[in-house]
């Protein structure tokens, strides 16, 4: 059944996957593995967005989807607590200098989708307030996002911030956009280089061993 709704998920069928959900809570399925089905065809919608089947405008529809079924699991799920039906929590920005925001806006659609807590910092953001962040929040991912080769050096100094706060060793830090590659991944000080959003997703849930 899991892979019912996972496929239903997908293709983005809404009616089915609350069928198909209403029918697996009145089986008695645990609340979690019902929405691991759903955060796995979240994954698949985000794959069909980076090969072009999918636009921003699906993304938003599963989304809420998403959201909904994550409403109606929320009081069955362990402790009936929302940071049980969470993997972790992401923050997620664009770097002091930068305000480019639709490839960060996706990334942190998807996150949300498959289950993270996503902590939107939103564009231009300095490294203090990404270091801020992760101390509030007790956040074990950060996300930077990079669109103008200029500000390499700002990504560079967040990491270096992060560093000097004593939580570097506390986060995985990713860094995605368009002209970022594998070396400045290196030159930056960050832990992983996403190609895409679903790159960075992936590596999300590896970090949290989803």
């Amino acid at each position: 059944m899991s892979e019912k709704i996972s496929q239903a998920m997908s293709e983005l069928n809404e009616d089915m996957v609350k069928k198909l959900v209403k029918a697996e809570i009145d089986a008695g399925t645990p609340a979690n593995q019902i929405l691991k089905a759903c955060q796995k065809g979240m994954v698949e919608i985000g794959k069909k967005y980076e090969e072009g089947t999918y636009f921003v405008s699906e993304l938003m529809y599963a989304g809420e989807i998403m959201k909904e079924i994550t409403a109606e699991l929320e009081p069955l799920l362990k402790g009936g607590s929302e940071a049980e039906s969470k993997l972790g929590t992401v923050v997620i920005g664009t770097v002091k200098g930068d305000i480019h925001d639709l490839g960060k806006d996706i990334v942190a659609l998807m996150l949300r989708g498959v289950g993270f807590n996503v902590i939107d910092l939103g564009v231009d953001v300095a490294p203090d307030k990404f270091v801020n962040a992760v101390k509030e929040s007790e956040a074990t991912i950060v996300g930077l996002s990079v669109f103008l080769t200029a500000v390499y050096d700002a990504a560079k100094a967040t990491v270096e911030a992060l560093k000097n706060a004593g939580l570097r060793d506390k986060v995985s830090i990713m860094i995605g956009g368009g002209p970022v590659t594998e070396l400045v991944r290196q030159s930056t000080g960050c832990d992983f280089y996403g190609k895409d959003a679903a790159a960075g997703v992936d590596y999300a849930m590896q970090v949290v061993g989803a």
